[in-house]
């Protein structure tokens, strides 16, 4: 009996990680700087209403992405996942080359 009381109070085993981190953003865009040693900046476009006209305006955002083999030229469209931060700027990190 005291057995049964033991186990029905012990904490349930923990979930694997995938099943409770959320799932990270992906972004796609154009390269337009790839000068840097493992360091792209990818500029997304995304459109979206004007609040109070509601004319779809276009937004630009550039991210700083770790590209670890240079495999990204300027140019190219990629996509990114967002990750933990690398450096001061990068907090992303290039998925594939989506087209040259």
């Amino acid at each position: 009996m005291a057995e049964q009381d033991r186990l029905s109070l012990s904490q349930p085993p923990p979930l694997p990680a995938s099943l409770t981190r959320a799932s990270r953003k992906t972004r796609t865009g154009e390269v337009i700087s790839s000068g840097m040693n493992k360091t792209i900046v990818v500029r997304t476009v995304t459109r979206v209403p004007h609040p109070k006209f509601g004319k779809i305006v276009k937004q630009t955002r550039k991210f700083y992405a770790h590209d670890e083999e240079n495999k990204a030229k300027t140019g190219d469209v990629v996509r990114i996942m967002e990750t933990r931060p690398l450096s001061k700027l990068k907090r992303w990190r290039l998925l594939e080359v989506v087209q040259k």
